[in-house]
């Protein structure tokens, strides 16, 4: 049964015993997101907090900071049941020359009918709409501001809707805003996000962009908002795919875009491609504090919202946040569709301490010379997967999550000479290491074994391996002696 809405996921939280009831005043300035940074670090509930001093306006944070709530609000009781359920639709299989293309191509058509069938359904009124203030004051909505040298309050989990002015297709992203006034936001859209484009094409007609932005949605399509979908393929038509029935969307008061009709709050306005104005600093998942520097401004020029709204909020900053335990999630979600272009990869690891997109670690069943530099090039070519800055890449029996073992494997089988493939391109707008914004290097680092057809002349060593027979007889011994396998199965020092 999908969550139609937050309040919804929200009310089952609660009767799970998964989310905790803040009922003391606590400042959306500083005081909100510390709070929710501890509950986070401590693997805790997710957090409503009721009273908001300057806001009637309830706030929730940590709502899907947690694999098990991502796994509960996806309608399964496992994150990776939703990659099995992609994995079936593409039918993935090992290449077969033209043929075997043919077959692959016809998996993406399943994956297309199946999404595009769930697609959202337009609606006449929605409970988004039940209330429209007579004035836009942005200062009665409980945007946070989350650390001490951030520029402003910024709106961190919005879903923002945008369309391409040239095929009509709507796009949901997730950018941050931050607010200048009672009725102007920051529009920070990366250079390299649907968004951006959008607003390029719009540019190029001299026309403004006009934008609304979902504050509080049901799960599935606050998901879908940061999801990597694949291109011919709508966020919205994702939502619909994970929630298994499609989104219901109302047209918008005073902007040519649809909202979804269970929102919370939704604001509608435009963005003026040739007004900028300087954005940042804020606190990033880097760690550090973004660089101030000019974006586009987002002036509201309506706001909606139900009865009784709650408003959705996330905290960033250096891993491990809420907004990582995400990405570990689109990781695990999306490996099938990585898989439909490189059948050959195993499995992929994007580690938390990584920033996501920092670092990549994948596993390939390696069948030919500089087979691992194809699938570098591959990844590197693929969606957000451009912006990885390491990418390492090891044989098919190495455990991708054992970073203690990948390691192993990059000392021992990785030779700095031979083995590391340097390219140049484009980089997160937000990476700090590059000294010119947007581009910068990348690294891959192939620590496979090697084989003569690599052009490696000496033979490669045998790997150390128990003997079957003296790991029985251990066995043996252990059933036989309780105080032995009392010792054998603590943790070592």
């Amino acid at each position: 049964m999908p969550f139609g809405s937050l309040g919804e996921f929200v009310e089952a939280l609660e009767q799970r015993g998964d989310l905790v009831r803040v009922k003391g005043p606590v400042s959306r300035d500083l005081e909100i997101a510390e709070v929710t940074r501890r509950a986070h670090a401590a693997g805790g509930p997710a957090l409503l907090f009721e009273q908001v001093p300057g806001s009637a306006m309830p706030v929730v944070t940590n709502l899907l900071g947690h694999p098990r709530r991502i796994a509960f609000a996806l309608g399964t009781d496992r994150i990776e049941a939703v990659a099995e359920r992609i994995q079936n639709l593409v039918r993935l299989r090992p290449p077969a020359g033209i043929l075997g293309a043919f077959k692959d191509l016809g998996g993406t058509i399943d994956l297309l009918q199946t999404v595009r069938a769930l697609a959202p359904k337009r609606v006449r009124s929605g409970p988004v709409q039940e209330v429209e203030p007579p004035t836009v004051d942005l200062d009665t909505l409980p945007i946070l501001r989350c650390w001490p040298k951030d520029g402003g309050r910024t709106v961190t989990f919005p879903v923002v809707l945008t369309r391409d002015p040239d095929s009509g297709e709507a796009h949901a992203g997730i950018y941050r805003l931050q607010q200048y006034g009672p009725d102007t936001l920051g529009f920070h859209a990366q250079i390299h996000r649907v968004g951006a484009n959008n607003l390029r094409k719009w540019a190029a007609r001299g026309e403004r962009m006009p934008v609304a932005v979902v504050l509080g949605a049901d799960p599935a399509t606050v998901f879908s908002g940061l999801a990597p979908v694949p291109e011919g393929i709508s966020n919205l038509s994702f939502a619909g795919f994970l929630r298994g029935a499609p989104v219901d969307m109302v047209p918008a008061r005073s902007v040519d875009l649809e909202v979804p009709a269970e929102a919370e709050i939704v604001l509608e306005g435009y963005v003026d491609p040739v007004e900028q104005r300087v954005e940042g600093p804020f606190g990033d998942h880097t760690g550090y504090y973004s660089a101030p520097e000019p974006f586009p401004v987002l002036h509201v020029t309506r706001i909606t919202h139900r009865a009784r709204p709650l408003y959705l909020a996330t905290v960033t900053g250096k891993p491990p946040t809420e907004d990582s335990v995400l990405g570990k999630a689109v990781e695990r979600i999306f490996r099938p569709v990585v898989r439909l272009v490189l059948p050959e990869l195993v499995d992929m690891n994007l580690p938390e301490a990584g920033l996501f997109i920092n670092v990549g670690i994948v596993s390939i069943r390696k069948q030919y010379p500089d087979h691992p530099r194809k699938v570098m090039h591959a990844l590197w070519g693929l969606g957000q997967m451009m912006f990885v800055r390491y990418l390492i890449v090891v044989d098919d029996d190495v455990d991708v999550h054992d970073l203690g073992e990948v390691l192993y494997r990059v000392g021992l089988q990785a030779d700095p000479e031979h083995d590391l493939e340097l390219v140049h391109g484009p980089v997160d707008q937000l990476s700090i290491s590059n000294p010119v914004p947007n581009r910068g290097g990348k690294i891959g680092i192939d620590a496979t074994r090697k084989r003569p057809e690599d052009g490696f002349p000496r033979p490669w060593p045998e790997e150390i391996r128990p003997d079957p027979a003296a790991a029985a007889a251990a066995e043996r011994a252990m059933r036989a002696d309780p105080a032995l396998a009392r010792l054998l199965s603590r943790p070592g020092p």
